[in-house]
């Protein structure tokens, strides 16, 4: 491999006009897509396999024309101190405000709160429950400025009136944050490079590639049903891993120029050798990335999907892109430890070639840190391992759940709204349970929807139980239940499932199948999905990558830390995630209003990403070392050389990385900020604690026995050349730059 990817490097290189042609043209093509898309409509949000599912395919079928996916929205009056709300002139504001609100052209129905038992015990809430044809996100702005219109109104009376509902969800926001997070990442290219052109590679090549993904998710997002989630995502994802692998090939670059080498000959063995650790990386990534669709969530597999094709983007871009900018760049692009100013140049416009040393280089940090694990490896292993085992401990406490309006920011309406109704109504009102009862196979199916209701108001935990409403057919009902608890809470999930498993009984009795559904019964489908999904997919993933870096690193051992210290990383970043957005530490520092339960899908992707993302590193470092090693070193000196040349580099793509993903904790979509921080802490983690610390420490305690592998392995695995062995042996032959020149134009 390091011999094919030397030819496409110094092909790029020379070719270069057709080459940023290509990318240029790329971006144009995904860009004017993605303007003359049409805008995005609904996301189906679908969860096959499970009750909640079936329940809702179910009325989809019994309950034609009623729009079960349509969008809702519950408009929340609370009356002035020391009135009601069923006084004259409030009812007569809310009537006039029903009436408004019915005009719509996308409203499907509005229930007056006076007709359909819709006001407080104490008569001081009340709220109007509308129903359009569409879904939120597929709602006219015009029908969304009419809800608001209608509720200003109203508070012009003197009632307090708030909107809840998905009606007035809106696309999330990232904040300034997100530019931060770039400029952070340009100003430690700088500091690595020492020039403004080196620094500007990596930075350029991530926006085109990050460009072309977002714009090819955003054409095809209303063909494919993407959320906007889905592009945020890519965003994130491909910004970090396109600097990354960018950064490790300008760097070798320039050691290679240290070393004497010409530049068309330099770039094509930046690409040989750091590129393949490139490749192998960005395949780690997209491994997990896509196996994200084992879970069976169509929703979490475009996300994945879409995020791998980014990562693959910027793969390609790395191995192309880069060296023709290098040679556009030309002596503006200085050797490793070459001195001179920002722009790449010596005072005096001097060639800023590397001078020949006369005495020993002064050891760089790397080097120096890696000597002094070698001399203590125990101590820093054990170290290393109480303070991320300290920092898992409140991932014991873990409580998974899907955001409703009660982890909206205090400023929203919708919050505002969810919290007058659990003030009116009980905190189980905000998630009902819809109970579907088939009574097809029933031969009294009237008799049937009595029954089915009598058992739920029988059960623990219930406040209330609506008279079941028959369809057209009379074969069907749906029944809604009030809990006495919030919709994520533990006892809201014992109801649902003590209802499921009275459904076995009822359906002995009389016939009829019991389905419970409703968003909170969803989340909850969706939460216990994830979980028995997690196991089969860190061992898909991590099978399928531990393989992989098997045939990178010919060894057993290596490969297995690899997955350990991941483990121990991943853990580590699910303790802070539950500490912050579950315990409220830090919460006002990380914006985050309202503590609760941590997203559900959030375990399994940081698995997936956290996986791939510890394995750049893992191959960039040890890539060097085994290098070191295959080439005659001692294997404790081996981690030390290796070191000399890759932690500089891997700890400006960790805080390049981290730099990125913590950009994002300003977004306004609760599920966005969490991934952010959760990212960032984890590669923090993983980078200066596992592969800085860690993987020599366990290296070096192992010797020699690292790099073991059994023969008859050793001959079955294909030979991909990683660390460029077959340049150097072209070297050792003769085989020079102009000779290889001509294989590239044959």
């Amino acid at each position: 491999m390091a011999t094919f990817l030397y030819k496409l490097g110094r092909l790029a290189f020379r070719r270069r006009h057709f080459v940023a042609l290509i990318w240029v043209a790329l971006l144009t093509l995904a860009g004017v897509g993605a303007a003359s898309a049409p805008p995005a409509g609904s996301t189906s949000f679908s969860i096959p396999g499970t009750e909640a599912q079936k329940a809702f395919d179910l009325l989809e079928q019994r309950f034609p024309g009623q729009s079960a996916d349509g969008a809702t929205a519950r408009v929340v009056f609370k009356a002035p101190s020391g009135e009601k709300m069923t006084d004259a002139g409030n009812k007569a504001t809310v009537e006039k405000t029903v009436d408004e609100l019915a005009d719509g052209s996308e409203v499907a129905s509005v229930a007056d709160p006076y007709t359909g038992n819709a006001v407080s015990k104490d008569g001081t809430i009340a709220y109007a429950s509308v129903r359009y044809d569409v879904s939120g996100m597929e709602l006219e702005e015009s029908t969304k400025h009419a809800l608001e219109d209608a509720a200003e109104q109203a508070r012009e009376s003197g009632l307090t009136v708030e909107v809840g509902g998905d009606a007035l969800q809106a696309v999330p926001e990232t904040g300034a944050t997100e530019i931060i997070g770039i400029a952070v990442a340009a100003v430690v290219l700088v500091i690595t490079f020492g020039s403004l052109v080196a620094a500007g590679l990596p930075l350029l090549t991530a926006l085109i590639g990050v460009g072309i993904g977002v714009s090819s998710i955003t054409a095809l997002a209303s063909a494919l049903e993407l959320g906007s989630t889905t592009s945020i995502l890519a965003m994130m994802i491909g910004l970090a891993v396109g600097i990354d692998y960018a950064l490790f090939i300008v760097s070798r670059y320039r050691a290679e120029l240290a070393e004497g080498r010409e530049r068309e000959d330099a770039a094509g063995r930046a690409v040989g050798t750091a590129g393949s650790a490139v490749v192998f990386a960005g395949l780690t990534v997209v491994i997990a990335l896509v196996g994200l669709a084992v879970v069976n969530i169509p929703m979490l597999t475009k996300m994945g999907v879409a995020a791998a094709g980014t990562v693959a983007i910027a793969v390609l871009i790395a191995l192309t892109m880069i060296p023709a900018l290098l040679g556009y760049a030309g002596r503006r692009v200085k050797p490793a430890g070459a001195k001179g100013g920002l722009l790449g140049r010596r005072r005096g416009g001097a060639k800023s070639e590397p001078k020949k040393e006369t005495e020993p280089a002064k050891a760089n940090l790397g080097t120096r840190w890696a000597s002094f694990v070698v001399r203590r490896p125990l101590a820093v292993l054990l170290l290393g391992v109480i303070g991320l085992g300290a920092a898992a401990i409140p991932a014991s406490d873990l409580e998974l759940g899907l955001p409703d309006d009660g982890s909206q920011p205090t400023s929203t309406t919708q919050r505002r709204a969810y919290d007058l109704l659990s003030e009116g109504f009980g905190p189980g009102f905000n998630g009902p349970l819809m109970v579907v009862v088939d009574a097809k196979g029933s031969d009294a199916p009237k008799d049937a929807f009595t029954h089915v209701s009598d058992e739920i108001e029988g059960l623990d935990g219930v406040v209330a139980v609506t008279p079941p409403a028959p369809n057209k057919g009379g074969d069907t009902a749906t029944i809604s239940v009030i809990p006495d608890s919030k919709p994520s809470s533990v006892q809201t999930e014992d109801l649902v499932h003590a209802i499921r498993d009275a459904g076995g009984d009822i359906e002995a009795d009389t016939g009829a199948q019991t389905l419970v559904t409703g968003s909170t019964a969803m989340n909850i489908d969706v939460s216990e999905k994830l979980n028995d999904a997690l196991l089969p997919y860190l061992v898909l993933v991590v099978g399928l990558a531990f393989l992989l870096l098997i045939v990178v690193f010919r060894s057993i051992l290596v490969p297995l830390k690899a997955a350990l210290g991941f483990l121990l990383s991943v853990m580590a970043a699910l303790g802070a995630v539950v500490a912050v957005f579950q315990w409220g530490w830090l919460s006002g520092l990380m914006g985050v209003e309202e503590t609760g339960p941590v997203m559900s899908m959030m375990p399994i992707f940081m698995v997936g990403v956290v996986f791939g993302l510890a394995m750049d590193y893992e191959v960039f470092l040890v890539t060097r070392m085994r290098e070191a090693y295959v080439h005659g070193e001692k294997p404790s000196q081996a981690v030390v050389t290796g070191f000399k040349h890759g932690a500089r580099v891997v700890t400006a793509a960790a805080v390049i990385m981290m730099a990125v993903f913590a950009g994002f904790i300003g977004s306004s979509e609760s599920m966005v900020k969490m991934i952010g921080f959760g990212l960032a802490i984890a590669v923090f983690f993983d980078a200066f604690v596992v592969r800085m610390a860690l993987v020599p420490a366990v290296l070096a305690l192992l010797g020699k026995k690292a790099w073991w592998l059994p023969k008859w392995l050793d001959r079955a695995l294909p030979n991909v050349d990683v660390e460029g062995e077959g340049l150097r042996a072209a070297d050792e032959r003769g085989s020079g730059p102009d000779e290889d020149r001509e294989l590239v134009r044959t």
